[in-house]
């Protein structure tokens, strides 16, 4: 198996990296948000649509 980082083989101490120097830059990496989950994004809460009961404001 090759590090991510740089396709040096790994070192079982530090798998799937080869050395903590390439476990660190990868952490790095999710820290700075290089890597991102894909997901979906919601609409804000002011443009998401509201139901009648919403619109005409709270009952009395």
């Amino acid at each position: 198996m090759a590090c991510p980082i740089c396709n040096k083989p790994t070192d079982p101490k530090y798998r799937p990296f080869c050395s903590r120097r390439c476990a660190d830059v990868d952490l790095g990496k999710w820290l700075n948000e290089s890597y991102r989950v894909p997901t979906e994004e919601e609409a804000p809460l002011d443009e998401m649509p509201q139901d009648d009961a919403e619109k005409d404001g709270p009952l009395h």
